[in-house]
């Protein structure tokens, strides 16, 4: 059972993990695997509703769906889009990539193999990932315009029954402590970790919600 005040730590890193970007019009929806599959339906979503004229999946097995899951996540995302009514044509699919790094990596190549170009991207990860993509997608294309987003739901109703609310804290800790250290090793951006969020951190590594730590 998380108390009032382990949430409360936890709800801290949640709003930070966040950028808070305002979508706009960009050339394509660029998808981020995982095992949440909210995560397709809000790309599907945004092509859709016509923020971009191209969908792309990307992810293949990762730390986590590796164990759950025998497809790739991009091939279960982009059917999931499918099912919701966007053309198959509209969606490219790259499955092999196994982290953030390599999801963008492979992108670029997959985009070079099409002779396309793309300058804007809409960036869709699960919500407390949005700032590690952002800082990540900055890393390796420092020169696109980026947008990030996540399904538009709060901390209180993200956990579900497949990921309870104690494995979110402990996967928010491990990211932040990600966004931190990973500069140094040349895989991110720099991204300021104001202090109350760094003390919501500590304490809750103190707490044992350290078992996504590097």
């Amino acid at each position: 059972m998380v108390s009032t005040h382990i949430f409360s730590l936890a709800q801290t890193l949640w709003d930070y993990h966040h950028v808070n970007h305002l979508l706009q019009k960009s050339d394509c929806i660029l998808v981020l695997g995982s095992h949440d599959l909210r995560v397709a339906e809000r790309g599907a979503e945004l092509y859709l509703e016509g923020w971009a004229p191209l969908l792309i999946f990307s992810g293949g097995l990762g730390r986590l769906t590796q164990e759950i899951w025998s497809e790739p996540e991009a091939d279960k995302f982009a059917s999931i889009a499918v099912q919701m009514g966007v053309p198959k044509e509209a969606i490219l699919i790259e499955n092999k990539s196994t982290n953030t790094g390599e999801n963008i990596l492979f992108t670029q190549q997959l985009l070079s193999s099409k002779d396309l170009a793309p300058e804007s991207f809409i960036v869709v990860q699960k919500p407390y990932m949005e700032r590690r993509s952002f800082a990540t997608f900055k890393k390796h294309w420092a020169d696109k315009q980026l947008i990030v987003t996540s399904p538009q739901i709060n901390f209180e109703d993200y956990p579900t029954t497949e990921i309870s609310l104690e494995e979110v804290i402990h996967i928010m800790v491990g990211d932040l402590q990600r966004i931190k250290i990973y500069p140094e090793k040349g895989f991110q951006v720099y991204q300021e970790i104001p202090a109350q969020v760094w003390a919501a951190y500590e304490e809750l590594v103190a707490l044992g919600y350290d078992s996504h730590l590097v």
